[in-house]
């Protein structure tokens, strides 16, 4: 169960609320994007911030977190500012229980020669036949509509995880847990932990 943003149905995503909210309600993972500030500061936020407006750092996302939830990180455009070494001053930041989730191969590469000890995720999005790009990382990531079984089953394959984006349907839930993937991103880890639960 894979807090989407955190409990960003019910807070605003992305922020240190909708993180602490996501512990509350038992979620195993929150997930966040990271990006770097106009100052070179890496923000968690999901779109590149425009100014230094009030974000939390990724620093204070991090502390909050800590032995209290696992953390998937996106690296939601890592060579946007090649200035400021997105990729490797993130993993500077992340304990060897982390998770790395991108869409672009060449984060997922360079995450995988600086910290082969994380755990990655490679976004395949809508077009199930780029799983196999994700060879070699731990797990692939679907979004939902295509997340069928054949696409699922490829993945497994070629030994991936699968996780799917984002699930906010009970009946959807209940019938990718059937299907046996392995982690369901989610905005409202209330209901999926309600059923998951069960």
């Amino acid at each position: 169960m894979i807090a989407h943003r955190g409990a960003s149905w019910e807070l605003p995503e992305n922020t240190l609320p909708a993180f602490e909210r996501a512990i509350e309600l038992g979620a195993d993972f929150v997930e966040f994007d990271v990006h770097a500030r106009d100052d070179g500061t890496l923000v968690v936020t999901h779109d590149p911030p425009r100014s230094r407006t009030s974000l939390p750092t990724l620093a204070d996302v991090l502390e909050l977190t800590n032995g209290r939830i696992g953390v998937m990180v996106e690296l939601k455009t890592p060579f946007r500012y090649r200035r400021y070494a997105i990729v490797p001053r993130t993993l500077e930041l992340l304990g060897s229980d982390a998770v790395v989730i991108s869409f672009e191969p060449g984060a997922i590469a360079q995450v995988r020669a600086l910290r082969p000890d994380l755990r990655t995720v490679q976004h395949v999005a809508w077009v199930p036949q780029r799983v196999a790009a994700a060879r070699g990382c731990w797990a692939a990531g679907f979004e939902d509509r295509r997340a069928t079984p054949r696409a699922l089953a490829r993945a497994r394959a070629l030994g991936l995880a699968t996780t799917v984006y984002t699930v906010n349907d009970p009946e959807r839930m209940r019938a990718l847990a059937a299907l046996g993937v392995t982690g369901i991103f989610t905005d409202r880890p209330d209901v999926a932990r309600d059923v998951l639960g069960a």
